[in-house]
């Protein structure tokens, strides 16, 4: 198994088991999330309570729904970006991530990073915004939206952002 972590706080954001599709040059990834549900199961045995002369049990049955992808990776959901904080944030980000980037990856990131950020500026209103459990300023922020009509949200990574670590 294949863990993708935050090359500048050590969070780990995904898994391989989330297949993405590259956006942007690669320098996006594209990751689909599903809403699932937590908690307990009902199960069915078939007795009928009222007619062995027990009363009907209830059990505090909180199932909680909850979003994949999320939930695996401890994501921690963060107040939205205006435009001019985003940018603020991707200036720095981007000067952060470089500084730890060998230097041909630095380059591909820096000729593709532009494009990403008018893709990401063209959702904003749209997008979640969520980082990894230690909650680090400058680590990576992991985006999420919903396409037109869809019910399960949208992951968006900076691929060069993530370091694949075996387990």
């Amino acid at each position: 198994m294949l863990v993708y972590q935050d090359l500048l706080s050590g969070d780990e954001l995904l898994s391989d088991s989330f297949t993405y599709k590259e956006l942007e040059n690669g320098v996006l990834w594209e990751v689909e999330g599903k809403w699932v549900t937590q908690g307990p199961v009902d199960v069915d045995i078939g007795a009928n309570p009222s007619a062995e002369g027990g009363e009907d049990e209830s059990v505090d049955d909180t199932a909680v729904k909850v979003v994949d992808i999320v939930d695996t990776f401890r994501l921690q959901e963060q107040p939205p970006f205006d435009k001019k904080s985003f940018v603020s944030y991707i200036k720095k980000y981007i000067k952060n991530l470089t500084a730890v980037l060998e230097p041909e990856k630095a380059d591909e990131f820096k000729k593709g990073v532009e494009g990403a950020t008018k893709f990401l500026l063209s959702k904003l209103k749209d997008l979640q915004f969520f980082v990894g459990e230690s909650m680090k300023d400058d680590a990576s922020v992991v985006f999420a939206y919903y396409k037109d009509g869809a019910t399960n949200p949208t992951f968006l990574y900076f691929s060069h952002g993530l370091k694949e670590i075996k387990c």
